[in-house]
């Protein structure tokens, strides 16, 4: 039995040693949600808000969706997950002129906007990181703090 438990506790020490091996070489795998999410290749599409989803239709990126109608087409822009959660959350209407920045990308054959910032009212609402990973309530708080403490920049 003795031997059992320490070739447990063996293998635990060789498993932890490695992971700290490939965490100090970095080439522990790191994930984001929206891989390839680009900054720099961002549009802002201004249109008028024709539906705003809470669910997503089937076939539909998971999320909440808000359609728009714009000079070129209608379009699709993904809100994620959150974007209609707690304090801060998007609060658009039918009929209401939106521009939404973000990155355009196909998903499925679809073009599909991935929002990160939606302006609307003479209001910001931030729904993603620089990274394309949607934001919680508590992130999208801490977010705005930041940005109004650089000079308000999203």
């Amino acid at each position: 039995m003795h031997r059992r438990v320490s070739g447990v506790w063996a293998c635990a020490l060789v498993f932890l040693f490695s992971f700290a091996v490939q965490a100090e070489t970095g080439t522990v795998p790191r994930r984001t949600a929206q891989p390839g999410y680009d900054v720099s290749r961002e549009i802002t599409v201004n249109g008028t808000v024709s539906s705003l989803l809470a669910k997503p239709s089937p076939g539909m990126m998971w999320g909440a969706h808000l359609l728009l109608r714009t000079s070129a087409g209608n379009v699709d822009a993904s809100l994620g997950r959150f974007a209609l959660m707690g304090k801060g959350a998007l609060s658009v209407q039918a009929g209401q002129q939106v521009a939404v920045t973000g990155l355009m990308v196909t998903i499925r054959g679809q073009a599909v906007l991935l929002a990160r910032i939606v302006r609307a009212g003479g209001q910001a609402y931030l729904l993603r990181s620089t990274h394309g990973t949607p934001l919680s309530p508590t992130a999208r708080r801490l977010a705005l703090l930041k940005a109004a403490q650089n000079g308000g920049q999203l």
